[in-house]
């Protein structure tokens, strides 16, 4: 019989989740901080490539691909911080492994077909396994369980991308 109140089982799953948003620590805040932007860049990235044409399909596939995949993934760990009462910017000097500078954005924006292509693949390449490396650093210094198996989701998929992404570049 219920009396209006939650039941065992809902207060059970209430408390891991609301405990699981309170259990991160200082490396999940920092795998949070440091991929907002990292995958940004990717978005933007991507978003280069898919404006232009003469692209092989496959590059242009990959693009929407990564987009899809890296939007979701920045409202997730923007929502995490804020649930974490974390800041969502990254305080002190923090380098990102494979962000990509802007004399090169420059030069990917400029390019065209082929070569549009070879840029794009060529950073995207280091940019994933940038990634990679943080996530990696998560898997190791992490808490949150959510944080945690993002890590290891972006190694699966980033890592199969930079095979797929190596393919491609050697068949243009």
């Amino acid at each position: 019989m219920n009396h209006g109140s939650a039941s065992p089982s809902d207060s059970a799953t209430e408390s891991v989740g609301s405990s699981a948003a309170r259990g991160h620590n200082a490396a999940d805040a920092e795998f949070a901080r440091m991929m907002i932007p990292h995958h940004a860049q990717a978005v933007q990235m991507s978003d280069v490539v898919l404006a232009k044409t003469g692209l092989p399909a496959q590059v242009t596939a990959l693009a929407g691909r990564i987009k899809a995949a890296q939007g979701p993934e920045i409202e997730k760990m923007t929502g995490w911080l804020k649930d974490w009462n974390e800041p969502a910017g990254m305080s002190g000097d923090h380098s990102m492994n494979g962000m990509v500078g802007d004399e090169d954005l420059k030069k990917l924006e400029a390019a065209q077909g082929q070569e549009a292509a070879r840029l794009f693949l060529t950073h995207m390449i280091a940019h994933h396994q940038g990634a990679v490396a943080m996530a990696q650093k998560e898997g190791t210094d992490g808490k949150n369980a959510d944080a945690l198996e993002l890590g290891k989701d972006i190694v699966t998929a980033q890592e199969a991308e930079i095979k797929e992404m190596q393919e491609l570049l050697g068949a243009l």
